[in-house]
């Protein structure tokens, strides 16, 4: 996998039509609203607020320039206008943001997001005329905004996912790290039940050891 220096990062970005400030919106603004949960609130309620906000907020910056949302398969995913590719915010494991440690999505997946995994993989092989033309949502390359909360704060990268192996999306043909130092702590763990899955089959939390 190629390790982009700070510059090739945001040109990466620019050309996904990106930029870090659009992350640091997105998830700062969540944050904001996570802080205003509390004991009386659902125990789910912290991670669902975060990832639907993040979700949220992403499609609300971009779809005035022309991009479009759907929710489809309990999926937020935001559609770029040229149909070149999607973007969706899920919490994820391990080491966010560190190109030499492994990551994974943090709760298991479901089928549906299985099929949209597998679909990354196919993609990189065809010509821009094709993937812009007439594709199916499920087989845009679908970009995750994967974040974590830590001793730190939040960690993020955006990256593209190519293969789930079990419920948990772990490889990925393409990493970007984001540095977004001055994103504010929600103060609590964003993580825990983050999305409602895709309602096809029971999943099991298992606890991942990774970091």
């Amino acid at each position: 996998m190629q390790h982009l220096d700070p510059r090739q990062r945001d040109e990466r970005l620019a050309g996904l039509d990106f930029s870090k400030d659009l992350f640091h919106l997105a998830l700062g603004l969540a944050a904001e609203d996570v802080r205003g949960c509390t004991d009386m609130d659902a125990p789910s309620m912290r991670g669902t607020t975060f990832w639907s906000r993040t979700n949220r907020y992403l499609a609300e910056q971009l779809t005035p320039l022309g991009w479009e949302y759907t929710t489809r398969d309990s999926i937020l995913r935001t559609i770029h206008p040229d149909r070149t590719h999607v973007v969706t915010a899920i919490s994820a494991a391990g080491g966010v943001g560190d190109l030499e440690a492994k990551v994974r999505s943090k709760n298991p997946k479901g089928p549906k997001m299985a099929r949209v995994v597998e679909n990354n993989g196919q993609f990189v092989l065809m010509t821009p005329d094709e993937v812009r033309w007439g594709r199916e949502l499920d087989e845009m390359p679908t970009w995750c905004l994967l974040y974590k909360r830590d001793d730190n704060g939040i960690s993020a990268e955006l990256s593209l996912p190519v293969k789930m192996n079990g419920a948990y999306v772990d490889e990925w043909i393409e990493r970007i790290p984001l540095d977004l130092p001055d994103l504010a702590d929600p103060g609590v763990d964003v993580a825990l039940l983050d999305d409602p899955g895709d309602g096809e089959s029971p999943q099991v939390m298992v606890e991942y050891l990774g970091g």
